[in-house]
């Protein structure tokens, strides 16, 4: 049985102060969210030697996307590795706004959020996948793969219901300048308008930050491996 969570939304009015949303079709979305999810994995040399190929690809998406992600592409480059990974470790490892895992924004270290991460789970075993990575299934680019590899609406549900916390990730890497801000905010402009419910508990969580309670969670490496990247 899929959770509720999952179900796809109507899509509602803009509100102010939220991002216009890029008008584009369902190949350029997965292309854009496939993209991004290579862009966000750790900077290692495969890496840097897949910047051409994913720079090939920037032609076919819309250009308000295209342009910002070549820009940080040129950047990363620049910077070098060494640079680079110094600075995804500082951001996305030691910041708690920039937490790359979806659930966290929402249960904190809690003991919600295993119950969390096994909604993950049943998402993608609900549209015939499984996860076998060594990363836990809320890590935000195996949700983008996901997306980008699944036509099942659940996969874009799963994406956009979790929109509080790619906000709150988008305007903490924004007030810091981050080369990262750009590649959130393509997620963002790619995703469906918020409601006055929603847009109150982003700005809530930017404000506040995910919860701080740490219990309950010895158990999580013991949860069923899974990548986005097996057989459908």
């Amino acid at each position: 049985m899929i959770p509720q969570l999952f179900n796809r939304a109507t899509p509602r009015r803009r509100l102010p102060g939220t991002l216009e949303p890029v008008s584009m079709k369902r190949d350029a979305r997965a292309r854009v969210h496939m993209l991004v999810s290579l862009l966000l994995d750790y900077p290692d040399q495969a890496w840097f030697d897949r910047l051409d190929t994913l720079e090939s690809h920037l032609p076919e998406v819309p250009v308000q996307i295209a342009q910002p992600l070549g820009s940080f592409i040129v950047q990363a480059r620049g910077l070098g590795p060494t640079e680079v990974q110094r600075l995804y470790v500082q951001t996305f490892d030691l910041k708690r706004k920039c937490s790359l895992y979806l659930s966290y924004f929402a249960t904190g270290d809690t003991r919600k959020r295993g119950t969390a991460l096994v909604t993950f789970l049943e998402a993608y075993r609900a549209t015939g996948w499984e996860f076998n990575a060594d990363e836990l299934p809320d890590y935000l680019p195996a949700v983008l793969e996901f997306s980008a590899r699944c036509d099942d609406p659940i996969a874009e549900a799963l994406l956009s219901s979790h929109i509080e916390g790619i906000e709150v990730l988008r305007a903490a890497l924004e007030s810091m300048g981050s080369p990262w801000a750009p590649l959130i905010r393509s997620i963002t402009l790619s995703l469906p308008p918020v409601d006055l419910e929603t847009r109150e508990r982003v700005l809530a969580l930017v404000s506040e930050g995910p919860p701080t309670e740490t219990v309950g969670l010895s158990f999580l490496g013991n949860l069923p491996p899974f990548s986005p990247r097996g057989n459908a």
